[in-house]
């Protein structure tokens, strides 16, 4: 009989400790149905809409919709979708200009969405810490009514 390990390895994350763990300050960046141009965030700049919150690592997309109700009234009606993507800088090298410069670049990922009044398959995804970048975290939304 042959026996067979699983070479796949699984990354349980640790829950966090709230009471313990100070939280992030997460921006997000709310918009009526589509996404901000990704122009927006180029040099530096971001969309006016900002919306700063404080969450911790292991937070939820239902989670990020339940603070974002609180404070927008249109988010709250039955049948609201919430669209979660995240904007993550995409280092391209540029060898027009020279061989060892580094080209910013911007590029929108999804990470799930949720939606009021009914339960989805993303509502538990922990959204920030599927992040395995270092730096400031900004996650856009699309609210569509």
């Amino acid at each position: 009989m042959a026996t067979v390990v699983s070479q796949v390895a699984v990354n349980l994350e640790k829950p966090v400790d709230r009471e313990k763990t100070c939280p992030l300050l997460l921006r997000v960046f709310c918009a009526n149905g589509r996404h901000n141009p990704i122009s927006d965030y180029m040099r530096g700049g971001v969309p006016a809409n900002e919306l700063q919150m404080y969450t911790w690592m292991d937070c939820t997309l239902r989670e990020l919709t339940s603070l974002i109700k609180e404070v927008n009234p249109d988010a709250r009606r039955r049948g609201t979708t919430f669209d979660f993507a995240i904007v993550l800088k995409a280092h391209v090298l540029t060898y027009s200009v020279a061989p060892d410069r580094m080209n910013n670049r911007y590029t929108i990922r999804d990470i799930g969405n949720t939606m009021n009044g009914q339960r989805g398959v993303d509502d538990g995804k922990s959204s920030v810490t599927r992040l395995v970048y270092k730096r400031p975290i900004t996650v856009c939304l699309v609210i569509r009514v």
